[in-house]
């Protein structure tokens, strides 16, 4: 691993486009291998375990996608501050970020472990789980949740390192903890019978190892993003400006897992072979959602840098870019997982016609559409970048929650199946999609209007930074 400094991304000259692209592969590639090895969890435990344990793993997804969204969402406020700072050409500023975050995330971190490992049979409960599972889905969470100080502290160097141009480290750390988790996978659950404990098990040591790279690889350094223990602070300002963009991400993602959660609940009132079902196509659909998502990264990235640069007039070019790319995926995945459901879906649970068939149910309705959430996850960034994160709080809570809780509250009451479940995912993705866009376009307009009612002398400064 290389100590050399990060170069920096310049959005605010040339092409835009290929940047993006070359950009956002490595972020994708990271994103598929994450979600690759999460698959691996479950296709071993269905294939070693059965039908049983496969339930208890997937019905968790919910509950886990909100604790890994809650950190994820709170890390954007630490990569946002970065990628503000680099825009400036403020590279000092950014030692004292990087200090104040870390520390921050790792208290973070063992705080929700503790209180997840405590009340987690009690979070099971709450989403209806069967009875028949949650036993298995207690030891399960309670282990995953041991893993959270490592999470959060990785996510945090991850975002503050994507912020700074450099995506291809993230790569690395993962390629490597991941292929240990596959590894340990097979070992603990074939070998050493240890079911759903063994595959939760090489989950966080994988997790610890790869936090452990990224803060190795930041005291290596020796550019802006150099990391070392005695240097730790508590910068009052800059732990002011994480907290008020991450906290309302980390809540909008929550917020949206919590739509999330109630949808499983529904999905869990429907038996076994449902919840079997909708957890191999989840998983599946996991693939798609992971790799749009790249350019919500992208986004923030690059909108951070041109509103530290104060570029306005680039944010929706980076934007129109963003979500040509995502349409284009979204469709290339649409063409690959109805065209080899089968196969797919079977990794996961071969010969079992039920839950290949109700799989396949979720898959046809969800795929298709999910260009919108890819859509919807740019326009967030955007904003969110722009340093309106509570706006786009807002904005998932009514869109996307929102309608999911008031579907699941209503037209599922009326018609129990769960095929009107899964028609509640494009419904409200398409109304939050809308809102951020109307937002977005309002927010850039604003910024570039200011920017030009500058005294010509803050230009100038501005210029020169």
């Amino acid at each position: 691993m290389s100590a050399s400094r990060t170069k920096d991304l310049n959005i605010t000259e040339g092409p835009l486009l290929k940047k993006i692209i070359v950009f956002a592969i490595p972020l994708i590639l990271t994103g598929l291998l994450q979600q690759l090895y999460n698959a691996a969890d479950l296709i071993v435990v269905g294939m070693f375990e059965g039908e049983m344990a496969l339930a208890a793993v997937g019905s968790t997804g919910s509950l886990t996608s909100l604790i890994v969204g809650l950190f994820m969402g709170l890390s954007v406020g630490a990569g946002v501050s970065v990628a503000h700072l680099i825009g400036a050409k403020q590279y000092g500023e950014v030692k004292r970020v990087v200090h104040t975050a870390i520390p921050m995330a790792f208290v973070l971190g063992v705080a929700v472990s503790i209180a997840g490992f405590i009340f987690a049979p009690d979070l099971l409960h709450m989403m209806d789980n069967p009875e028949n599972v949650i036993g298995q889905a207690t030891v399960y969470i309670r282990i995953i949740f041991l893993g959270l100080p490592a999470s959060m502290v990785y996510n945090y160097a991850a975002a503050m390192l994507r912020s700074s141009g450099d995506a291809k480290r993230p790569l690395i750390f993962l390629s490597i903890s991941g292929l240990v988790n596959v590894g340990l996978n097979f070992i603990l659950v074939s070998a050493f019978h240890m079911g759903v404990a063994g595959v939760a098990i090489a989950t966080i040591s994988s997790q610890y190892l790869s936090a452990i790279m990224a803060l190795v690889f930041m005291m290596r350094s020796k550019g802006y993003l150099h990391f070392s223990f005695k240097d730790l602070c508590l910068d009052i300002q800059k732990l002011k400006k994480i907290l008020y963009i991450g906290v309302p991400s980390g809540m909008q993602t929550c917020l949206f897992a919590i739509g999330n959660v109630m949808i499983q609940s529904a999905v869990n009132s429907l038996g076994d072979t449902v919840v079997a079902g909708r957890a191999a196509a989840a998983n599946l659909e996991g693939f798609v959602y992971i790799t749009l998502n790249a350019l919500y990264h992208v986004s923030i990235t690059f909108v951070g840098q041109a509103v530290g640069a104060k570029a306005y007039s680039r944010i929706k070019t980076i934007v129109a870019y963003s979500a040509a790319v995502v349409f284009v995926l979204g469709m290339a995945y649409t063409a690959i997982i109805l065209g080899f459901n089968r196969q797919l879906v079977g990794l996961y649970a071969p010969d079992n016609e039920a839950v290949l068939k109700e799989a396949f149910n979720s898959l046809k309705i969800v795929v298709p559409t999910y260009f919108m959430c890819g859509f919807m996850e740019v326009f967030s960034g955007a904003i969110r970048a722009m340093g309106k994160s509570v706006t786009a709080m807002v904005v998932t809570l009514l869109g996307a929650c929102g309608t999911r809780v008031l579907w699941v509250s209503t037209v599922f009451k009326f018609v129990h199946t769960s095929a009107i479940i899964y028609y509640s995912y494009p419904i409200s993705w398409f109304l939050t999609m809308t809102c951020h866009i109307i937002f977005l376009t309002v927010f850039v307009k604003k910024a570039i209007k200011e920017h030009e009612s500058e005294p010509s002398s803050l230009k100038k400064l501005h210029s020169k930074l």
